[in-house]
């Protein structure tokens, strides 16, 4: 093309009028031609695409809306996959019984209809040889015996789908076979359209209604661009199936049966087909185009720089500059009146909570400060955790809570990348299962895989039992009149990058022994629980998104025993993770909303942050009498069964050898951080042992810590219990609890309140706004080695007939006029023995050295376990002014956090 010629766009406009042929002879003329024959792809080939009958939308049925990314390479597949069907004419001509019917270069058209040369299908067959083409005009076409296909052919309607009409029962028993164009219907004396043993079958363009098609391996088959009115598709023992861009509407049973392990037998078509997957382009995720799990959840590193400071008084100072300013030690301490006084008064025995008038109140007045370096868990609470988030601001995480794209997860696990690279037995890609009763089923040692579907209005999508294996990938699952993914009976595979919501039941459920891989996906809106799992059911549940579902994020029970850790599970209207009916597990690393445990859980709750939630961020109920009620609607008994009815599971526990897992002798919250919840930060009404351990407990709406029934030993040690509305810790009447270890910083409220049994040992307790330790009528109380500073009351105070013994503590004064160790009344069996009370002067800075401020992770109480990943991280801790505005959030979960 010479550059003085024509324009481009005329050049364009002339070549639009040329024929496919001619604009393949132009393309090799030269690069430039050849560039401007490929630049007619919005014009000249989609034209041709779409002016072809035997075409459908490229994105059809998902999105037609949508334009493919190039017109003339969707063209040219369509154009390939007429012809991929012959693929094996080499193995035909060795082939002795076909040595007298050789494959002629040119191919005999056939044409059936009235005024052509057949009238019938039956009779064209008869006289076709290998790899004809019998072409079906308009009209009804009934067969009224069963079809055989003994001869490779294709069998092709002409004109545009819906105006040819093929009422048949076929059996193929050759090699190879295409049909394209047609309406299927069956015939009058059998159910099946179309069935194969060991041939490979090609529909394309087609319509089936109200009937069966079954393929059985080795036999393979390729559907692309047809629709399925109430038909079902059997699958048994296939080496490989692949069913593109299909519609499956109104099935009375399953739409797609797959059945058995696929044949280790395989026919020609296999290698071919294998290629064909691997060189078209699939759903899996790239680093560009992976904005599933987004979010708006920025990545953004957090540094924190510990600083160590001892006990001191200094001056106020404004909101703005808690985090950078230093405190002055020797500042005067403000004299107010009591008439004048603006703070909150001294909490009382029975609430330790604050005045409405002193939650609310300014810090602009000097008071006890208190600045100190703690160690805690990961993930910790950095600077941008300890404030409300601002209204209308995007959530953004620093890196450690950030979950990982579907990408980064796969090229990390390689299990993972191994099972979403895996094909074997059926591919279903890019169809639209809608207005029936179910999708896929999947049973008996099948496998299949499924990626980028659209799953809705269905009684259930997809279904794996009995040894079976899924492979989900990009799937769009919702609206499901039950629930979305179900796997019994040791079912399994990988479960990645699916949009699950609006589901009547659970996103996903999992029992009786099923083990998947649930990676990456977002599972919301559901009207049940985001995923349960029972009946012995397992899983890895890793790097979720679960939030808006109306009962629990992840419901464990019966027996239920996956490994869960590092989801995101918020904004739910119950709770984030519960646990009930001898559900266990080790659930780790979550981000979101709270976790309930119940009825003799025995679970491992570790390494997870429960932040924003409308009630506990932690509540524990178990009652092994069966006979506790759990408020706020968590605790009634559930109907997981497969059509809802009650079902008894097995009450044998199995055999665990997973690594990952240590052993369950007694309930364990571990090494989690618990802040900003609507109620208390950790609520226990138990009958059983539990150890709450190495846990950070900050800005909870109530106390950090109630102990309601504790029958069994409560251990609490190494937690940092902070900056809470009311106490730190209130432990009831009758209940069994012992503190060790613990930093109790700046509640507002009392340090501890209790009247249990309890045994308080080797703890700082400083800055609290009532009492450092309140021990109330009835209550039997050991204190033994502790550090003890209160705000504005006094260190220990005795209430009424209270036995305690008070031994070896340092009692740090609080106000001036307060004395440090208060007690109503002469109380005999109050024994005070060996302490050091250091009264306020002036002149004095109060420091916590040797040991340094607890809690020490390194020297923790970690009953049976050890730390999870002997993860260690220093952070600093301080005292703020923000606070959660309103009430709880009407019975709902919330997780937002900013930076």
């Amino acid at each position: 093309m010479e550059a003085g010629g024509l324009p481009l766009e005329l050049w364009r406009m002339i070549l639009a009028y040329l024929p496919l042929p001619d604009l393949g002879r132009c393309s090799l003329v030269c690069r430039a031609w050849r560039e401007l024959i490929l630049s007619l792809d919005r014009t000249r080939w989609r034209q041709l695409y779409l002016g072809c009958a035997e075409c459908r939308h490229p994105n059809w049925p998902n999105q037609p809306d949508v334009e493919p990314e190039s017109w003339r390479e969707a063209f040219k597949q369509h154009y390939l996959a007429s012809k991929t069907w012959t693929k094996n004419a080499a193995i035909l001509e060795t082939s002795v019984c076909f040595s007298l019917f050789r494959r002629r270069r040119t191919r005999r058209t056939l044409s059936v209809g009235p005024g052509h040369e057949f009238h019938s299908l039956g009779s064209a067959l008869a006289m076709s040889s290998l790899f004809d083409r019998i072409l079906l005009f308009p009209g009804l076409h009934e067969e009224q015996g069963e079809i055989i296909l003994k001869v490779p052919v294709e069998i092709v309607g002409h004109g545009k789908l819906g105006e040819v009409a093929l009422l048949a029962s076929i059996d193929q028993q050759c090699s190879t076979t295409r049909l394209c164009n047609l309406v299927f219907m069956p015939a009058w004396f059998s159910p099946f359209m179309f069935k194969t043993t060991s041939g490979h079958v090609q529909f394309d363009n087609c319509n089936f209604e109200n009937g069966h098609i079954q393929v059985h391996g080795p036999g393979t088959c390729q559907v692309k661009f047809c629709s399925f009115k109430n038909t079902h598709v059997f699958l048994h023992n296939v080496p490989l199936c692949v069913l593109e861009n299909c519609e499956f509407v109104g099935s009375e049973n399953n739409s797609v049966t797959v059945e058995g392990h696929p044949s280790s037998e395989n026919n020609w078509a296999y290698t071919h087909l294998l290629g064909l997957i691997r060189s078209s382009p699939g759903v899996l995720p790239t680093e560009d185009s992976d904005s599933l799990m987004s979010l708006d959840l920025e990545s953004r590193d957090q540094a924190w720089s510990p600083r160590t400071c001892g006990i001191v008084i200094e001056g106020s100072q404004s909101p703005t500059s808690l985090a950078t300013g230093s405190p002055t030690a020797g500042s005067q301490e403000a004299e107010v009146g009591s008439n004048g006084e603006r703070v909150a008064r001294t909490p009382d025995s029975s609430d330790g909570g604050l005045s409405p008038s002193g939650e609310d109140e300014d810090e602009d007045q000097l008071t006890y400060r208190l600045s100190y370096q703690v160690q805690g868990p990961r993930p910790v609470l950095g600077g941008s955790f300890l404030g409300p988030p601002l209204p209308g601001a995007s959530i953004q995480l620093p890196s450690c809570l950030v979950l990982n794209s579907l990408q980064q997860e796969l090229q990390k696990d390689r299990e993972a990348m191994a099972l979403a690279s895996s094909v074997q037995g059926c591919l279903i890609r890019k169809c639209l299962f809608r207005d029936g009763k179910g999708g896929v089923f999947v049973c008996s040692y099948g496998r299949a895989k499924m990626e980028g579907n659209i799953f809705r209005n269905l009684t259930y999508a997809v279904r794996c039992i009995h040894n079976s294996k899924i492979i989900m990938l990009r799937n769009h699952i919702h609206h499901c009149r039950a629930s979305g993914i179900f796997l019994r009976l040791e079912g399994g595979g990988l479960i990645a990058g699916n949009n699950i919501c609006h589901n009547a039941e659970a996103g996903v459920d999992i029992r009786k022994k099923s083990n998947p891989l649930i990676l990456c996906n977002q599972i919301h809106h559901g009207l049940r629980s985001g995923i349960v799992v029972l009946g012995n059911g397992k899983g890895i549940i890793r790097n979720n998104q679960i939030f808006s579902n109306k009962e629990a994020g992840i419901y464990i029970l019966y027996h239920g025993n996956p490994v869960v850790s590092r989801n995101h599970i918020f904004k739910g209207h119950a709770a984030g993770i519960a646990v009930n009916e001898n559900g266990r597990g080790l659930i780790t690393a979550n981000k979101g909303c709270g976790v309930w445990m119940m009825a003799s859980s025995l679970p491992h709750v570790t390494s997870n942050h429960v932040s924003y939630n409308g009630l506990y961020g932690v509540a524990v109920f178990s009652q092994k009498d069966g006979s506790g009620e759990f408020p706020g609607g968590h605790g009634g008994q559930e109907n997981f069964s497969e059509d809802g009815d009650a079902i008894l599971w097995e009450t044998e526990l199995e055999k665990d050898d997973n690594p990952l897992r240590r052993p369950i002798t007694v309930a364990l919250v571990e090494s989690n951080s618990v802040n900003h919840n609507g109620a208390s930060g950790l609520y226990i009404q138990s009958s059983e042992a539990l150890h709450i351990v190495n846990n950070v407990i900050h800005a909870n709406r109530v106390r950090g810590i109630t102990v309601a029934q504790s029958s069994q030993l409560t251990r609490v040690a190494n937690n940092s219990i902070s900056c809470n509305r009311q106490s730190g810790v209130k432990i009831e009447a009758q209940c069994k609890v012992e503190l060790q270890g613990n930093g109790i910083y700046d509640n507002r409220g009392h340090g501890i309140i209790t009247k249990g049994d309890s045994t308080v040992m080797e703890n700082d307790i400083i800055g609290n706004r009532g009492s450092g330790l309140q021990l109330l009528p009835m209550s039997d109380t050991k204190v033994i080695k502790n550090r003890i500073h209160s705000f504005r009351a006094s260190g220990i105070a005795v209430q009424g007939h209270a036995k305690a013994l008070v031994q070896d503590n340092t009692i740090f004064q609080g106000r001036t006029n307060k004395t440090i160790f208060q007690q109503s009344s002469n109380n005999q069996e109050c024994i005070i023995q060996n302490n050091r009370f250091l009264v306020f002067k002036k002149s004095d800075t109060w420091r916590l050295t040797n040991p340094p401020a607890r809690p020490h992770l390194e020297n923790s109480l970690r009953g049976p376990s050890a730390a999870h990943g002997g993860q260690k991280v220093t952070a600093m801790a301080t005292r703020i002014t923000a606070h959660v505005e309103g009430g709880y959030h009407s019975k709902r979960s919330i997780f937002c956090t900013i930076l």
